[in-house]
């Protein structure tokens, strides 16, 4: 099934939003990984250099077609509740990892 890599980044001014729709993001990113035709792969925030402030999220799922994707974004608190605002969508391939013993240069 392809994989899709989401980097959003939070609107400005909108941390305390970020911070009281965090729960329903995270509740909506849980029911779509078991139930959805999306899966959550990995997910987590985009922080600040200090790592003190959330800015963002990065999301890698797996989905079967780009169309899937476009109605998680569309249905993600996070979207509803105008958090995110520049939004970029990836098709991604995950290669092997290299084997241990393979020099990577």
């Amino acid at each position: 099934m392809p994989m899709y890599i989401l980097h959003a980044k939070d609107r400005p001014g909108v941390l305390q939003r970020r911070l009281s729709f965090y729960a329903a993001h995270r509740t909506f990113l849980e029911e779509q990984d078991e139930a959805g035709p999306v899966s959550v792969i990995m997910s987590g925030p985009l922080q600040t250099d200090d790592g003190e402030t959330m800015t963002g999220s990065l999301l890698l799922l797996e989905a079967p077609d780009r169309e899937a994707i476009d109605r998680f974004v569309a249905e993600d608190p996070f979207t509803r509740e105008r958090i995110w605002g520049e939004v970029n969508i990836s098709r991604f391939h995950r290669r092997p990892r290299p084997r241990q013993d393979t020099p990577t240069r």
